[in-house]
């Protein structure tokens, strides 16, 4: 299985929170699968620790690196393709994601619902 994971998922899973579900947390430790980690993601944390909304102990390209999962660029594909949705989430960091889920072929780990109305392959966590 090829996951990405959605920002939420990603810091549950480094700060080993139960929030994150025992589906989604095997599957991510699988080494059968590929797990990716989208730039919007690492702009949306960065974002958040510039305005004081989140602390993170660590440089979190090295703890990506640490977790061997794989780093997913945006392309100018994947920020079209958001033209296109239907405008059911309207977080611009969310929309990408499930732009790059579907255009990649990837299963998106999240709780989101909202993101569960989109065409798109799902893992609640």
């Amino acid at each position: 299985m090829r996951l990405l994971l959605d920002t939420h998922a990603l810091l549950w899973w480094l700060d080993d929170n139960p929030r994150l579900g025992q589906q989604a947390r095997r599957a991510i430790a699988d080494p059968d699968n590929e797990v990716w980690i989208s730039a919007v993601c690492v702009w949306e944390i960065t974002i958040k620790q510039a305005l004081g909304k989140l602390t993170m102990g660590g440089d979190l390209g090295q703890v990506i690196d640490d977790n061997r999962f794989g780093n997913l660029p945006i392309t100018a594909k994947h920020a079209l393709a958001v033209g296109s949705l239907p405008p059911i989430h309207r977080d611009p960091f969310d929309r990408l994601l499930v732009a790059q889920t579907g255009l990649e072929k990837l299963v998106l780990v999240t709780g989101d619902t909202n993101i569960g109305q989109y065409q798109v392959s799902i893992l609640w966590n």
